[in-house]
Order: structure tokens, then C-alpha cells, then sequence
């Protein structure tokens, strides 16, 4: 397994793509152990043979749709009524539009293009930094996976078995934590700078037309947790609802989604689903090899033999995944320490759920830590700036997203509460 691990980080190196790199090193490691080469094609095939899979592409085409009809504007609209009047008015508006648009996406790539898009350059015209604002749409980015629905949640849950929809609940209070979290910093940084807000507070009228123009795409998110709940469908049905709805939305209630463009949405979601197919198939070769060659348990001797305190054991782990996020996709890192994780804190008390908000938030917060972080770039290309423009603006951010993550880690019922009040974890 080393050769393959040297091969799969000279992959990294040299810029190759994490799926290819991901197959290169478990390519290696099967010629040096004299394995069959048709191990490879059946193991990427039992990779992404999995009926909780489609939930992945059913959120992307979900989420495209509603983007299409023109909801990013309603829910900024309707955030902006909520919390325009703090200081720094809209920079809060971002954090409480990203909560609203996490319950349509669930992923924070297509949140901050969407947001950034319309939001850095009015932050601009309103007298904010630029790098501030790009830093604002790229910290808040990061709510998009923890408040469902969740990508990163369904990969999750098919790699250890967990349920999806406990996951989908447990994401719920960190995710409004975050949102807290970072409205506080927007808040401070505003008054030591300066930063305006609204004129005036919405009226209430004003509040109650903002609502109902956002009503239909506030019930999205209501509708899926709200059948996971009941049991009315699984998660994975979920996502299949919320594409039905969006075209129902597009096609009969707003009426401006063109059928012209469906084709275009369909292509962009399976150049999203290719990327993550590929890495979960190649990834899986590669875990089966860790498996046979039991990598997760020996690993688990050496760090257990000297670590015993579970709380000593969570903030290792938080530290390594923590680091692994500045340099690696979150999937592809999620794929490849999962199987470990589990091993070391097999025994520990630790709650499967639990663990899969820390490690989802882990890998998140690694979305807008440099050299690697993609909410960093996106933000970057939205307001035409250099990573290190932004890089200096981001650090508040990422310390009360820290902070977050460490209050989830040791204080259980912040994550566990709604799973064992709905009935998905006991």
C-alpha cells in the first residue's frame, strides 16, 4: 500500500485529477502485490452499484432547476427583509440567503456561484471590500452541505451505512450554529469598519410580500425533511420529489423555465455526477485494498495503543482531517479516511451520525482554507481578485467555523438531538 499511496500523492503533485489518481495508485499497488488486473473493473463497478447513489444526481438537477426559475432572487429578497437593517446588512443577507439556498443544493460550490454572483458585486456598490465579500460568500458556502439536503451526507452514508435522513437531521443545529457563527464576525468586522446597513427596517408588509414570493421555494426543503420524517419516502426518493417539484415550479407556477434549457441543466449535473462517480469507482478499488491489507485496523493499534481518551482521539482526528482538507477534494477524502476513522473510534461511544457531522464539517471548513480551497476560487473568480486578496480576509471565518466544528465534537446532543427526537438514532 505504500507504493500506492506515494503514486496517489505524485498523482496530486503533478495536478492529475483525484479520480485518475485515485486509480493510478491502486493500479500500483496491484501490480506490486500481483493481484488480478480485473479486480479493478469489478470494484469500480460495486463502487457506484449502490440505489442510495441516485440521491447525488437527483439534488444537482433539483438544484439547477430552482436556480433556473429565478429563486436565488426571491430568497435573497426575502433575507434581505430578515436582516438588512443589522450593520454590515448585506453580509448578513448572504448567511441567511446560503441557509435557505443549503435546503435546494446541497452543495457549496453551486451555492456560492449562485450567491456570489448576484451578492459580491452589490456588497461592492454598498462600500464593502471586495476581499471581504468574497470572503463572505465563501465562508457562508459552507452551510450549503450541513443544513440538508446533503451531498456530502449521501456519500457518507454510503460509505459506512448510516442513514442518510438521520444525517440529513443531525446537520440541522450545527448548520444554524455556523450561520450565528459567522453573522456575529460579519457584524463586529462591520462596525470596526464601518460597513453600512439597509436604510431602514423592512416594513411589515414589506416582510409579508418578501414571504410569499419566497413561499415556493421555502417549501422545498420543508417538503423533503418534512416526507423523511413522516416516512413518507426515503432520502433517496427525496431527491427524486424535489426535481419533480422544481419542474413544477418552472414549468406552472412561474412559468419561465424554457425547455430548451433542459438539456443544458442535464449535461451540467452529469459533468458534476461524472467527476463524483468516477472518484467514488476508483476510490472504492482503493479501500478494498486498504481493507485486504488492513490498513484501518493498523493504524487504529498504533494511535489507540497511545491514545485512549475518545476526546483526545476526536480532536486528532479533527486536526488530521482538518489539514487533509487544505490539500484534498472532500469526497475523494472523505472515501479514503472514512474506513479509518471508524476502526479507530470502533468501542469509543461515538454514534455513527455524530461522527459523520464531524467529518463532513472537517472536510467543509476545508473548502475555504488555502492552497486547495474551491469556495476560495469560485469566490475569487466572482470578484475578479487574487487568492491572497482574499486569504487575508478569510481567517475570522474560519476560526468561528472552527469553533462550531469543536462545540459539534464535544457537546453530542448538538448534533444528536433531532436524529433521536425524529427516530433515526437512539
Amino acid at each position: 500500500m505504500a507504493y500506492g499511496f506515494f503514486a496517489f500523492f505524485v498523482t496530486m503533485l503533478a495536478g492529475i485529477p483525484i479520480g485518475f489518481g485515485l486509480g493510478i495508485g491502486s493500479l500500483v499497488t496491484l501490480l506490486v502485490k500481483g493481484y488480478s488486473l480485473s479486480t479493478i473493473a469489478a470494484r469500480m463497478f460495486t463502487g457506484v452499484d449502490n440505489f442510495p447513489i441516485m440521491a447525488i444526481p437527483f439534488f444537482c438537477i433539483a438544484g439547477d432547476l430552482m436556480s433556473e426559475t429565478g429563486i436565488t432572487q426571491r430568497l435573497v429578497k426575502f433575507a434581505d427583509t430578515l436582516v438588512g437593517h443589522i450593520r454590515g446588512g448585506l453580509g448578513h443577507v448572504n448567511v441567511v440567503a446560503e441557509c435557505f439556498f443549503s435546503g435546494i443544493t446541497g452543495s457549496a460550490i453551486a451555492d456560492a456561484s449562485a450567491l456570489g454572483s448576484m451578492l459580491i458585486p452589490s456588497m461592492v456598490e454598498k462600500g464593502f471590500d471586495v476581499g471581504f465579500s468574497a470572503a463572505v460568500v465563501a465562508s457562508a458556502s459552507v452551510i450549503g452541505p450541513i443544513i440538508p439536503p446533503s451531498i456530502p451526507f449521501v456519500v457518507y452514508g454510503l460509505i459506512t451505512g448510516t442513514s442518510v435522513g438521520g444525517l440529513f437531521m443531525a446537520g440541522m443545529v450545527p448548520g444554524i450554529l455556523l450561520a450565528i457563527g459567522l453573522m456575529i464576525v460579519i457584524y463586529i468586522i462591520s462596525v470596526r469598519r464601518g460597513y453600512p446597513a439597509n436604510a431602514k427596517r423592512a416594513t411589515l408588509k414589506e416582510v409579508f410580500t418578501a414571504t410569499y414570493k419566497a413561499m415556493v421555494a421555502l417549501m422545498m426543503p420543508i417538503i423533503i425533511l418534512g416526507g423523511i420524517m413522516l416516512g413518507i419516502f426515503t432520502a433517496t426518493e427525496a431527491s427524486a420529489v424535489a426535481v419533480v417539484y422544481a419542474l413544477v415550479i418552472g414549468f406552472i407556477v412561474y412559468r419561465n423555465l424554457d425547455i430548451k434549457r433542459i438539456p443544458k441543466l442535464l449535461l451540467n449535473s452529469s459533468r458534476t455526477m461524472g467527476i463524483v462517480f468516477l472518484v467514488m469507482a476508483t476510490a472504492n478499488i482503493f479501500n478494498w485494498l486498504m481493507a485486504i491489507e488492513q490498513v484501518p485496523q493498523k493504524v487504529s493499534m498504533a494511535l489507540t495503543s497511545h491514545v485512549t481518551s475518545p476526546a483526545m482521539l476526536l480532536l486528532i482526528i479533527n486536526a488530521v482531517l482538518l489539514v487533509l482538507g487544505c490539500f484534498m477534494e472532500g469526497t475523494a477524502a472523505m472515501i479514503l479516511t472514512v474506513p479509518i476513522i471508524l476502526e479507530i473510534m470502533k468501542g469509543s461511544g461515538i454514534h455513527p451520525i455524530m461522527l459523520g457531522i464531524i467529518v463532513v464539517l472537517n472536510l467543509m471548513i476545508g473548502l475555504i482554507t488555502p492552497p486547495l480551497g474551491l469556495s476560495l476560487y469560485v469566490s475569487c473568480s466572482m470578484a475578479k481578485i487574487s487568492l491572497d486578496r482574499i486569504s487575508r480576509q478569510i481567517w475570522p471565518f474560519v476560526i468561528v467555523e472552527v469553533i462550531v466544528l469543536l462545540l459539534v465534537t464535544y457537546i453530542e446532543p448538538l448534533s444528536m438531538w433531532l436524529p433521536r427526537l425524529t427516530g433515526f438514532a437512539r
